[in-house]
């Protein structure tokens, strides 16, 4: 792929075998983004697992404590006094029946979904079209529960999904290129904190290969993964 002149001065602005603190890596990111909307930053972590086996594959949630910046529009499968307290909480979409057809007509129209656990069995219909579009909702993700109220304000507060790909590459928003640094660098420490946290007991040998840090239309910029402490310190 041919680079623009302004992505090839901020690939110059990035030494080459260097591995950066993550808030000298994340202040870097902001200053080589030449996108003319506000880009998302993301994480990427390479991991040392080998997610063909079920025991050690990663997925889970994590709340930023800054944020993501994104907008999120969730959609509730419930009834009743549920479906009414979703609303009220600020699901953009709630349903029960008429939810499931509206999906398996291919009208999906939101990023994130929860269910109470007695709609599952209308949920689980829909698992070959949201399945791969990382929308099912999961209990163990927190997104099958009786309090949609409380998963819809984690969501939209800032809750993001991290999972390793079957290369064990783990790719986590922590937020928008306007960002303080600071601030993506404390959302960056959370996720760290939680990769390192939830590590396959069955998982062999160096556990975290490599970290980098990007914008959408940003290089990629390499972290040290030693750095396990005082995320937000450039040092």
């Amino acid at each position: 792929m041919k680079l623009t002149k302004n992505q090839k001065l901020a690939a110059e602005k990035i030494e080459a075998g260097k591995l950066y603190a993550p808030a000298e890596a994340l202040a870097l990111v902001k200053e080589v983004s030449t996108a003319k909307f506000d880009e998302t930053v993301e994480v990427h972590f390479r991991l040392g697992i080998d997610t063909r086996q079920a025991d050690q594959q990663l997925r889970g949630m994590v709340s930023l404590p800054n944020g993501s910046g994104k907008e999120v529009r969730v959609a509730v499968f419930a009834e009743g006094a549920a479906a009414e307290a979703a609303k009220e909480a600020g699901a953009e979409i709630v349903g029960s029946d008429d939810l499931v057809a509206e999906i398996q007509a291919g009208n999906i129209d939101f990023d994130a979904a929860v269910a109470t656990p007695n709609m599952m069995g209308k949920v689980g219909r829909l698992g070959k079209i949201l399945g791969p579009r990382g929308l099912m909702p999961n209990p163990k993700l927190g997104t099958v529960t009786p309090d949609v109220a409380k998963a819809i304000a984690e969501l939209k507060g800032g809750k993001v999904e991290y999972r390793a790909d079957r290369y064990g590459i783990a790719h986590v928003i922590i937020g928008k290129v306007s960002f303080e640094a600071e601030k993506l660098a404390e959302n960056y420490g959370a996720i760290y904190d939680e990769i390192v946290r939830m590590k396959p007991s069955a998982a062999k040998g160096k556990y975290l290969k490599s970290i980098s840090v990007s914008s959408t239309m940003g290089p990629g910029i390499a972290v040290d993964p030693s750095v396990s402490r005082n995320f937000a310190s450039a040092e």
